[in-house]
C-alpha cells in the first residue's frame, strides 16, 4: 500500500540533553487507522505537533504525501492534514458553529457562493446541521468535537489526527465521536492518527504504534501489540476488556481464542451459545 506518512529518525528536545522523542521511524499507509499509544508524558502529542510543523525537529526526516516537511512546504503539508485537539474550545473562532466551519473555507479562498453548500454538507456529515446557528461554546462535548470534525472536514483534508480527541467525552460522546471517525475513514478513505492512552480505541484500529519516554517500545497489528500483558502493565497500560472477558472464560473451561474487540468476542460467544 502507499505510504503517506514516512517518519525516518525523528529526534527532539524540549530542552538540551532531554530527548522528548528519540530517534524513532514509522511508516503510516494511506487510509488506514493508526494508533499511537501511551501514557501520559510518553511522547505521543509532541509526535502530532512535529507532524503539522507547529514544532521544529532537531533531526530526521518526515514526508507527508511523498513530500519532506520543512520551512517551504510546510503550507502544503499543512493543507494534507486536519488536527482535532483535546479541548475543542481552543479551537474555535466563530460565533456560531456555522461562522466556525466556515473559517477554514474562508482561508482557502473558497467562493462565497459555493460555501454555505459546504457547510451544510459537512455539518450533514456530523448530524450537527440543525446546530449551524448555535454558539460552539454552549454545545455538549461530544457536539463540539463534531463541530471541530466538520471544520476540518470542509477543507478537504487526506489525513485526520485525533490528538486525545476523546479524552474529556462521557461514554456515549466518546462512542458516537469514534463511529463518526471509523466512518470517515471507511467511506471516504481518510487517513487516520489516533494519539491516546485509551487502549479500547487502539483495539479497534489497524495498526498499533506503542510509545514510552519518547521511543517506539512494539508496533504492529492491534492482535499483536495488546495481548502483551506483561508489556503494556509494564507502561502502565490496561489490556482490553475484551482480552479479560476472554481470559476469564478459559479458566472456566470455555473453548476460545484471546480477543482485543469485543464486538467479535460477542459474536464468537453468539455463535458458541447457538450450538448448544
Amino acid at each position: 500500500m502507499e505510504k503517506i506518512i514516512e517518519v525516518k529518525d525523528l529526534l527532539f528536545e524540549y530542552e538540551e540533553g532531554l530527548k522528548t522523542i528519540n530517534q524513532i521511524s514509522f511508516c503510516i499507509e494511506k487510509g488506514t487507522y493508526t494508533t499511537i499509544l501511551g501514557h501520559n508524558g510518553s511522547g505521543k502529542s509532541t509526535i502530532a505537533k512535529l507532524l503539522i510543523g507547529l514544532l521544529g525537529k532537531q533531526s530526521g526526516e518526515i514526508w507527508v504525501g511523498g513530500v519532506p516537511l520543512n520551512e517551504e512546504t510546510l503550507n502544503e503539508i499543512r493543507s494534507q492534514i486536519g488536527i482535532v485537539f483535546q479541548n475543542p474550545d481552543n479551537q474555535f473562532i466563530g460565533a456560531t458553529v456555522r461562522d466556525d466551519i466556515a473559517f477554514g473555507l474562508e482561508n482557502m479562498c473558497v467562493d462565497p457562493n459555493e460555501m454555505d453548500e459546504i457547510i451544510n454538507e459537512y455539518a450533514t456529515k456530523v448530524d450537527m446541521l440543525e446546530f449551524l446557528d448555535h454558539e460552539p461554546t454552549k454545545l455538549s462535548g461530544g457536539q463540539k468535537q463534531r463541530v471541530a470534525i466538520a471544520g476540518i472536514l470542509a477543507m478537504s483534508p487526506s489525513i485526520i489526527i485525533l490528538d486525545e480527541a476523546t479524552s474529556m467525552l462521557d461514554p456515549k460522546g466518546k462512542t458516537e465521536i469514534n463511529n463518526l471517525v471509523h466512518q470517515l475513514n471507511k467511506e471516504k478513505n481518510i487517513t487516520i492518527l489516533s494519539i491516546t492512552h485509551d487502549i479500547e480505541e487502539a483495539a479497534l484500529s489497524d495498526y498499533v504504534i506503542l510509545l514510552n519516554n519518547g521511543e517506539i517500545i512494539d508496533q504492529g497489528k492491534p492482535e499483536k501489540v495488546l495481548k502483551n500483558k506483561e508489556q503494556l502493565e509494564s507502561l502502565s497500560l490496561d489490556v482490553p476488556f475484551a482480552y479479560k472477558i476472554s481470559e476469564g472464560l478459559k479458566k472456566q473451561g470455555i473453548q476460545i481464542e484471546t480477543y482485543i474487540n469485543q464486538e467479535k468476542l460477542v459474536k464468537k460467544l453468539c455463535q458458541l451459545h447457538s450450538k448448544k
